[in-house]
């Protein structure tokens, strides 16, 4: 693990306990913020203020990336796009590279890497450092780190800078986006994850019927006919959804071991998720060239002794 500690960068963490102690007696509520539409707010909306920090690579960052340009606010929010590479020794960098054209450098502060963007948002940050970010150029702190959170605020914070009406939150919808995003993020998004790094293998069995009975789920929600999730409008449960969708086959069924089954066994989700690709602007926020480099980097995320379940073939005995 790569992290700050009182605001000093480890690669690797060697002292665990010190980690866990400095991020105890850190406030909750760092880069907790929120920008609103109110002028009057502590984070109002305003052209070029902000700016975006992500990665390609990272499904997490893809979310605020999706927005930036469905919302049609690229004008609007500066984005800064690190390398897929994370396994140097400062993790995410700003280093421009042939192989991936869309890598920037950092325009608005400079930092080489992000994790000096992190102490200069608070000097004796301790935690992990992830994309996306969201900057404040005025007050020079971090806004959020929290995707899901983004995504809402360039919804409806950032809706009178759009040159478009467009909401993924309207408001008939909001509780049932927000009870079926939240499964989305709890069993799908995380739930790969929580498979693809587990400790042992009864962990990762018990992980993995859980993301792909999660997927069972999401697949008969279309039994209906109906385009999306939740009806015939997107929304953004299906925004949640689509970057880990996209991902599935290409580096969570190989980098993970996440492979029981494949997106075509299912084939009404698959549908939905080439209907989210072929929404304006969604298909140029899918660089797997860059997905697939993070995950097949050297990171040494998955446990090697952890037997992978699939993919199904034809060839095995019954039992």
């Amino acid at each position: 693990m790569k992290a700050l500690i009182n605001g000093a960068w480890h690669s690797p963490v060697e002292d665990r306990a010190a980690y866990d102690a400095a991020r105890a007696a850190q406030p909750d509520d760092l880069f907790h913020h929120w920008v609103n539409a109110d002028p009057a707010a502590a984070f109002p909306a305003a052209r070029g203020r902000y700016h975006l920090y992500v990665s390609y690579a990272c499904p997490f960052a893809h979310r605020t990336i999706l927005y930036r340009a469905l919302l049609g606010l690229e004008e609007v929010l500066p984005m800064w796009v690190a390398h897929p590479r994370w396994s140097g020794p400062d993790g995410w960098t700003f280093t421009p590279d042939p192989c991936f054209p869309e890598v920037t450098t950092d325009g608005a502060n400079g930092v080489k890497a992000l994790w000096q963007l992190y102490v200069k948002a608070a000097p004796d940050f301790t935690g992990k450092v992830t994309v996306p970010v969201l900057w404040d150029s005025e007050t020079r702190t971090i806004v959020s780190t929290e995707s899901a959170d983004i995504m809402r605020m360039l919804d409806l914070g950032f809706a009178g800078l759009r040159e478009n009406d467009t909401t993924f939150y309207p408001a008939r919808l909001r509780d049932d986006i927000d009870a079926l995003g939240g499964f989305i993020r709890r069993k799908v998004n995380g739930g790969v994850y929580k498979a693809g790094f587990a400790a042992d293998q009864s962990s990762f069995d018990a992980a993995v019927a859980e993301f792909f009975a999660a997927l069972d789920h999401l697949e008969g929600l279309f039994d209906d006919g109906r385009p999306y999730l939740l009806g015939k409008c997107a929304t953004e449960a299906d925004w949640l959804l689509f970057p880990t969708l996209v991902r599935l086959d290409a580096v969570y069924a190989g980098a993970l071991k996440v492979n029981l089954k494949s997106l075509s066994d299912y084939p009404k989700l698959q549908a939905h998720t080439q209907r989210l690709y072929d929404w304006p602007g969604a298909a140029a926020t899918v660089k797997l060239n860059h997905v697939k480099r993070h995950y097949y980097d050297d990171l040494g995320v998955t446990n090697p002794a952890l037997i992978p379940p699939g993919p199904k073939t034809p060839f095995e005995a019954a039992a």
